[in-house]
């Protein structure tokens, strides 16, 4: 199994998205806000939220990289923000 933390620790993004998501994480509901962004009718496990987040989230950096006019940074944040609160979550691999 994927280290899902090692994964989310090793993300490069620009400094001002990282920074407005760490100030987002103490406002951070995860049974309003995952069902929000994963589009799932019940909240998933850490796991899954991760995963899932990870997906989007590349499908975002790779829009914004690419100077789409559809990019959303507020968007990114929010799924900035719920990979940094649902990776504490996640279980220890030994």
């Amino acid at each position: 199994m994927t280290d899902l933390r090692k994964v989310v620790t090793s993300l490069r993004r620009p400094r001002l998205l990282v920074r407005a998501a760490r100030i987002g994480v103490q406002d951070y509901n995860r049974d309003r806000d995952l069902r929000r962004l994963t589009g799932q009718s019940r909240t998933p496990s850490p796991v899954t939220a991760v995963t899932a987040l990870l997906e989007t989230e590349g499908a975002l950096e790779t829009t914004r990289k690419t100077g789409d006019a559809s990019y959303s940074a507020m968007d990114h944040v929010d799924v900035l923000i719920a990979l940094m609160a649902e990776v504490r979550g996640l279980p220890r691999l030994p």
